[in-house]
């Protein structure tokens, strides 16, 4: 009955995923319709900034998220350690944690800076677009947020529960 429940949520999740993939493309071509106008209303220089601030908000989010999962998985490693876990396995973990924490902060502070790059992006596409077309831009880049954190979260729970269930056949006699 459990391995029928986690087959049936993982089920579930596949298919949350399909239709999180499906609005990423359809994101995707609305963030190519941006980019034409973009490229078309800004100068050079100006195109290359918003460029790399669309390319760098994937990137950037993605590693924070990364290593936010990463950090998450080490921290409940060590919450179920008891007397009998070994030393070096602890010391392991604690210098696992004291990593990725650091590199954590290091992601957080790229972060802050691109959302100063944003900024500096709106205000460049303010000179050129109307308050409509800005405002689609603002609302493209939360879309673009939205679902990268939403697929990293369906990825995560998908890799919980794939490992739940190999566990559970692998206990099973």
């Amino acid at each position: 009955e459990l391995m029928a429940s986690l087959q049936s949520r993982l089920q579930a999740l596949w298919e949350e995923q399909e239709l999180v993939l499906l609005e990423v493309r359809e994101c995707a071509k609305w963030g190519e319709e941006l980019e034409a106008l973009v490229r078309e209303l800004c100068k050079p220089n100006e195109f290359e900034r918003y460029l790399m601030f669309i390319g760098d908000l994937e990137k950037v989010l993605s590693l924070l998220l990364c290593l936010s999962s990463r950090l998450a998985r080490v921290q409940n490693a060590l919450s179920r350690m008891d007397g009998s876990t070994e030393p070096e396995e602890k010391q392991s973990l604690n210098e696992r944690h004291k990593l990725l924490s650091r590199q954590r902060e290091d992601a957080k502070d790229l972060k802050e800076n691109l959302d100063r790059r944003e900024r500096v992006v709106s205000g460049i596409l303010a000179k050129y677009l109307t308050e409509q077309q800005l405002q689609d831009y603002q609302h493209f880049v939360q879309v673009k947020t939205s679902l990268l954190i939403e697929q990293k979260d369906l990825e995560e729970q998908i890799k919980f529960f794939e490992e739940q269930l190999e566990n559970l056949e692998q206990s099973i006699p």
